[in-house]
């Protein structure tokens, strides 16, 4: 039904019949994760691999053909490249699944999928987690498809200025120099749908990234058909606007739904990362009304009974609710669709706890999913708590909500030294077993001097890559001197460095380790054993308290009196991530308990061997074993007694530890004490054991009870 011409739906110089599959590796986000396909794009010209921020299309396209011609007489490119081709070929192929029982197919909607910095279309956690869900899957063959936003316009690209104020630009994305493909017609146009039961009428085009054996669909409503106002509905993540947000809403659920059904792809399970993409719900149920001759309730409770919800957050007030008057315009006609009265279709999301505040998404998607999990045990206490009248329970403990941990894809995730080091400790099959103890147990064999060899590597990586945005800047704009120091121009990798990378939001408290300034001081500049720390996050554009917190934090690295060792890197995201979890030594997260779901960045940190150190929140609990990291605080925040434990620890135990060398040339019980956190992390928060839970607890029993 639908074509494939490539000449049509991608941007890419023809290439020679000798490495024409080159363009099939680019356009595979499959790449991202294996060192070898990276390594391929930056054997063909590394500068231009540099210059493109290591975008395979971008690169492609800024060579000449005679460029592009001249690598068929590259000896070890050719030989590089054959290699690298049957190694994605083999994956392709590849037909086992990693799993006791292959579920039903499933459809995954979220509203943003952190995948790579080449296509911008996250804005923190929830999407670096989707993009993390996406590659597990593939790499376990489990059948799966994505849907997702195309924004035109990404999150917000972080600008510093020089009073430390966040201002953000927009940076459109370049479909056509990006590893993103048009989804075509029959007739080998752009493939459109008009969004059912929006009035005036509302059109979607259609994208797809391939992410390994995985596909992600992503609607673009920026398409000549559509009015001004219904072009923006996908130009940014979280608009604030709310009937904008609405809209953008309504796009991803029942347009999604729609997609996938144009697409004729089939699926039987539905699962909603958050609330965002809930009306998906509504439209199963219409789907089967009017596609199976269902009956109403016979439809609601298969979705129910189908479907998965998972919710991130731990606070009733961070939901997305829209008023009474705002939903009708919207739903009037499609309520009457359905068969349900005004009141009943409105009782799908009312709040009990605010029964007048409007209709609640989280709360849709509690009520019509059988199957909900919090994101990690601590948050999953929170969540039914806070969402126990929902279910009319006064016992949170019989809350139907359970728990998934989050986790993170370790071949994403991981430094290449230590990739490297494990094929040959680990044996070349560690990857399939991820989440197996006794796999992980052999890092004890590797010596500690090459563990902290390889993490110096990284360390001098990032400090190197600060400066050079800041040489980048300088060059193209001309900065003052004390924002080159704020910037990080005066980092140096010999010294205790500390990594704070967080949305800048005031539950975060990103600045509590500069609650005492005085005290700081003396522990940063400690002229025998100094210490630095890099901080970096974006605040959400209407977030004006978290920008003060910005400025606060910038004024402060612009300080003489801390010479340089404090620093804010600007416009924090996937590329700034990996330099900073595998380059700097101890990842610092200081939330205020209980408001972290869960926080993968730390599980990142912790698999590359960067120390922990962290309130007992999110994951921490889970994970935090007195020996793989420090602890902060109690049970209970408060700022002035967690500030003074994190100035405590850094003293007495993180600062002294680092520093001591003893008769080697490296801090040893250090690098001992990196190999018990990689030992206790990695197999426990991947996202392979991550995923293995979804499929124990939820996929594969709504599998089994469809195909009875």
């Amino acid at each position: 039904m639908f074509a494939s011409d490539p000449s049509k739906n991608i941007a890419i110089p023809k290439l020679p019949k000798e490495i024409e599959f080159l363009s099939d590796i680019a356009l595979n986000l499959w790449w991202t994760w294996n060192p070898r396909g990276k390594n391929l794009f930056k054997l063909i010209n590394p500068y231009l691999w540099k210059e493109s921020s290591h975008n395979p299309i971008k690169m492609l396209n800024a060579l000449s053909q005679e460029d592009i011609a001249a690598l068929t007489e590259d000896e070890t490119f050719m030989k590089e490249y054959q290699y690298v081709h049957a190694l994605f070929r083999d994956y392709m192929q590849d037909s086992r699944v990693y799993a006791e029982e292959e579920p039903l197919p499933v459809a995954y909607f979220c509203a943003e999928y952190g995948l790579h910095h080449s296509v911008p279309i996250y804005s923190g956690g929830l999407g670096f987690l989707a993009g993390d869900i996406l590659k597990e899957s593939s790499d376990m063959g489990l059948p799966l498809v994505g849907i997702g936003f195309m924004y035109a316009q990404g999150y917000v690209r972080q600008v510093i200025g020089s009073d430390g104020w966040q201002n953000g630009t927009n940076e459109t994305i370049d479909k056509d120099n990006a590893p993103i493909e048009r989804v075509l017609d029959e007739n080998g146009n752009h493939f459109t749908i008009q969004v059912p039961f929006i009035d005036p009428p509302v059109y979607t085009s259609v994208w797809k990234i391939n992410v390994g054996r995985v596909t992600l669909y992503l609607l673009d409503t920026d398409v000549e058909q559509n009015d001004p106002w219904d072009r923006g509905i996908s130009s940014h993540l979280y608009v604030p606007d709310m009937n904008q947000r609405l809209r953008q809403q309504i796009v991803l659920g029942i347009g999604g739904y729609r997609v996938l059904e144009e697409l004729g792809i089939k699926y039987s399970i539905l699962h909603l990362n958050e609330g965002h993409p809930a009306f998906a719900l509504f439209e199963r149920v219409r789907s089967f009304i009017e596609d199976e001759k269902m009956s109403l309730e016979e439809a609601i409770e298969k979705v129910k009974e189908t479907s998965v919800f998972t919710t991130h957050t731990p606070l009733q007030a961070a939901t997305d609710v829209y008023s009474f008057d705002m939903m009708s315009n919207y739903f009037r006609d499609y309520w009457q669709r359905l068969g349900l009265s005004k009141d009943q279709f409105f009782s799908f999301g009312i709040n009990p706890d605010a029964p007048n505040a409007g209709f609640n998404m989280t709360v849709l998607g509690l009520k019509m999913c059988h199957q909900r999990n919090a994101v990690s045990k601590k948050h999953s206490e929170v969540t039914k708590e806070i969402w126990k009248d929902v279910f009319a329970m006064d016992d949170k403990e019989n809350v139907p909500i359970e728990y998934v941990t989050n986790g993170v894809h370790i071949p994403t995730w991981l430094s290449d030294e230590l990739t490297r080091t494990y094929d040959k400790v680990l044996g070349e099959q560690w990857q399939h077993l991820e989440d197996e103890e006794a796999v992980w147990s052999r890092v004890e064999e590797i010596e500690a001097e090459k563990i902290w060899n390889m993490h110096y590597t990284n360390k001098v990586r990032l400090v190197n890559f600060v400066r050079e945005r800041v040489r980048q800047k300088w060059s193209n704009e001309g900065i003052d001197p004390l924002v080159a120091m704020a910037e990080g121009v005066m980092l140096d990798p010999d010294i205790l460095t500390i990594g704070f990378a967080r949305r800048m939001t005031s539950y975060k408290r990103p600045n509590l380790i500069l609650h005492d300034l005085e005290r700081l001081e003396k522990i940063v500049n400690n002229s025998d054993r100094p210490v630095q720390i890099i901080f970096t996050g974006k605040a959400h554009p209407s977030d004006n308290p978290g920008k003060k917190m910005i400025q606060n934090i910038f004024k402060v690295a612009q300080n003489p009196r801390f010479k340089g060792r404090i620093a804010f890197i600007e416009d924090y995201g996937e590329e700034v991530a990996k330099y900073l979890v595998r380059g700097v030594d101890v990842w610092l997260n200081n939330p205020k308990i209980p408001m972290e779901a869960c926080g993968t960045s730390g599980m990142k940190a912790s698999l590359n061997g960067t120390l922990h150190f962290s309130g007992l929140d999110g994951w921490w609990p889970e994970g935090y074993t007195g020996e793989n990291g420090w602890k902060i605080g109690e049970e209970t925040s408060d700022d002035s007694r967690d500030a003074n434990a994190i100035y405590d620890t850094l003293e007495n135990e993180i600062v002294p530890l680092f520093y001591r060398t003893g008769k080697e040339s490296f801090p040893k019980a250090w690098a001992e004490k990196m190999k018990k956190a990689i030992m206790s992390i990695s197999p426990h928060f991947s996202a392979r054991r991550m995923m293995k839970d979804y499929l124990e607890m939820f996929y594969v029993p709504i599998s089994k009870k469809i195909k009875e």
